[in-house]
């Protein structure tokens, strides 16, 4: 049988033990994953009580209700453990870095700079916001623009709906030059979500958390070349959505470049 070329996992957040990731894509067959960074650890989750403890965090952070200085706390700290992951395994991981929303342009630049740069950092997000909270991209969007496009990673299953998602899109056209990744699709809008990207040639879809398989099934189809493999790990699993992929997936050729040839080509990686 033919040898699968590299298989990127293009989404996953760090998990503690780090033992614990790496065994997820050795048993996926992962070659590298694209860490981003996270609050909560449902990983370390025992049952429902220690769960919804760490659930919670998640929660907070996607409606929107922590104040500006205790996000960008968070995002300090965790950017830091992202880092950290990334040192000890150069060869497996490879890193997106949070933005905080809500600060100047040239703040927005210079965390850009200091963070995300600085630290070999090769994308900004996730960004999650609650709905109608689209407009505080634009700073991070700017900023971009003069620094070289680095990809953007927005999250857009619940709480944003189909008004936030054509919001996203009409930011996205606006500068072309920076590649945007439609977040698990676009959740239950994913058929909208198709359409957009369909329009809008910067757009790309993450395939993680997938509402029904019809909706990878169609995104692959129609935009085989703008899809892009990711477990969200810890709340997916990288074996169970490459199998998607693969079984979705109408040849061995698309599948490749769905399981890693799409990421590789837009983060221009060797």
């Amino acid at each position: 049988m033919k040898q699968m070329k590299m298989i990127i996992d293009s989404h996953a957040h760090v998990m503690v033990p780090n033992e614990k990731q790496l065994y997820l894509m050795e048993q996926a067959g992962v070659d590298r994953t694209i860490l981003f960074t996270t609050t909560p650890h449902p990983e370390k989750a025992v049952n429902l009580v220690t769960f919804e403890q760490e659930i919670r965090l998640l929660f907070d952070i996607l409606s929107g209700s922590r104040s500006l200085e205790e996000r960008i706390a968070s995002m300090r700290k965790n950017t830091a453990e992202l880092c950290d992951t990334i040192k000890q395994y150069p060869e497996r991981f490879l890193g997106f870095g949070p933005v905080p929303l809500g600060i100047g342009e040239q703040e927005t630049a210079q965390w850009i700079d200091e963070n995300i740069i600085a630290n070999g950092l090769i994308g900004v997000g996730e960004f999650s916001f609650a709905s109608g909270s689209v407009y505080l991209l634009e700073n991070v969007f700017k900023t971009l623009k003069v620094l070289g496009g680095l990809p953007v990673w927005i999250h857009t299953f619940h709480p944003l709906t189909l008004e936030d998602l054509n919001a996203i899109a009409e930011l996205t056209g606006k500068y072309p030059e920076i590649p945007v990744i439609l977040g698990h699709m676009g959740g239950t809008n994913w058929l909208d979500a198709i359409k957009l990207a369909k329009e809008q040639l910067n757009l790309y879809l993450d395939l993680s958390a997938a509402f029904t398989t019809i909706a990878p099934w169609l995104a692959i189809k129609e935009l085989p070349e703008r899809c892009l493999f990711s477990s969200d790990a810890p709340y997916g699993n990288p074996l169970l959505v490459r199998k998607m992929v693969e079984t979705v997936s109408e040849d061995e050729k698309v599948a490749e470049m769905v399981l890693g040839g799409n990421i590789k080509r837009l983060l221009n990686m060797e």
